[in-house]
């Protein structure tokens, strides 16, 4: 169904979410989206960021809530730039 560097980059997102301190939390039924949630809360909105890694677009989506309470988002379509966001974001804090 999916080719092999489709896959490899959806093992990428994997590592790469788990590295960013982003945990598995549910799998669709149809095993298209992957969604993560981070381990620990965002002290300025007390909520964790979720990430759904969208088998189907081979991209990924982070979510979270920002200073103002609206919920923003950020697709990656590479893993690279996924991974300078993360490096971007103190530990501590995801909402700006």
């Amino acid at each position: 169904m999916y080719s092999e560097k489709a896959m490899e980059r959806l093992q990428e997102f994997q590592v790469a979410a788990r590295e960013g301190g982003f945990v598995e939390i549910e799998e669709c039924e149809d095993g298209t989206v992957l969604w993560f949630r981070k381990a620990t809360a965002d002290p300025a909105s007390e909520t964790h960021p979720r990430m759904c890694l969208d088998s189907l677009t081979n991209s990924l989506t982070v979510y979270w809530m920002n200073t103002e309470g609206k919920i923003d988002s950020k697709t990656f379509r590479g893993v690279a730039k996924l991974q300078e966001w993360i490096a971007l974001i103190p530990a501590t804090s995801i909402a700006k």
